[in-house]
């Protein structure tokens, strides 16, 4: 069974525990696993089904169970507050530390793929190792972002995208892109990601008194939707997002990085039985 240390969600952790007991002993059970704990049975199903929690107060008896080190409970018990924590700042505060159990070598990479999504300039930065011919000029490369950064954050952003994997030197030294880049979708990703995506936005607004308008195109259009319409919308961002980065990838002797911003989000409640307001 994999190490504890490699699961984001105790569920899964619980459910891959139960599956490997199953295995070896066919007469394994539910009922085993609720009177060990002190729980009823069912509950313990909708437990390894992801559809209920471990009580605060039970928590430390299943982690017991289990079999834990104390350091592994610590961990498993930041995983339960991690799984139950109610909104995006909790959820984020959580999450850091367990990657602030930087001893763990599974989450090393883990912790630089974090990092990447938490500073706007990081992507910035790759994107412009792809214009220029850079070796360690990092005040040359401050000052080619916009707006710019410090040198020190320069030297930062190319040793996380080096650490990825993402640029590496050639056999001049020269920093050059390799094709890897970080992809969203797992569950760390997406609290990552909302980092990066308020960055972005934070970004778009200054850009309006910081850009001069010719250099930029930004709009805005304020429509009344159904859920069809607003499914229909997302498609078209969607295919939007895929033309932008086949126009990206056809360009030749780029100049300039730019951010793209795609947003779409309600400005008012669902308003019941709309189609009968006067």
């Amino acid at each position: 069974m994999r190490s504890i240390y490699t699961y984001y969600d105790y569920r899964k952790y619980i459910k891959d525990f139960y599956d490997e007991k199953k295995a070896q002993n066919s007469n394994y059970s539910y009922r085993y696993i609720a009177g060990k704990i002190g729980v009823d049975h069912a509950l313990v199903l909708k437990i390894l089904q992801g559809k209920r929690h471990v009580s605060n107060g039970k928590a430390e008896c299943v982690a017991s169970f289990l079999g834990l080190s104390v350091r592994q409970k610590e961990y498993f018990m930041l995983l339960v507050t991690f799984g139950k924590a109610k909104n995006n700042e909790e959820r984020k505060l959580y999450f850091e530390k367990i990657l602030a159990f930087s001893e763990i070598s599974e989450k090393q990479i883990d912790s630089a793929h974090y990092e990447f999504y938490q500073h706007w300039y990081y992507t910035a930065v790759r994107e412009i190792l792809n214009i220029v011919k850079f070796k360690d000029d990092y005040q040359m490369l401050s000052e080619t972002v916009h707006p710019p950064i410090s040198i020190s954050e320069a030297k930062k952003a190319v040793k996380i995208l080096c650490n990825l994997g993402m640029v590496i030197p050639d056999e001049n030294g020269h920093y050059r892109l390799s094709d890897r880049f970080v992809t969203t979708g797992e569950k760390w990703k997406s609290i990552a990601v909302r980092s990066f995506q308020k960055e972005a936005c934070s970004l778009a607004a200054s850009a309006i008194d910081s850009v001069p308008k010719d250099e930029r195109d930004i709009s805005t259009v304020t429509v009344s939707l159904n859920n069809e319409g607003v499914n229909r919308i997302r498609e078209a961002l969607a295919d939007l997002r895929r033309e932008i980065i086949e126009i990206a990838a056809s360009c030749h002797s780029v100049d300039r990085a730019f951010q793209v911003n795609l947003q779409l989000f309600p400005v008012s409640k669902t308003i019941i039985n709309a189609d009968q307001q006067p």
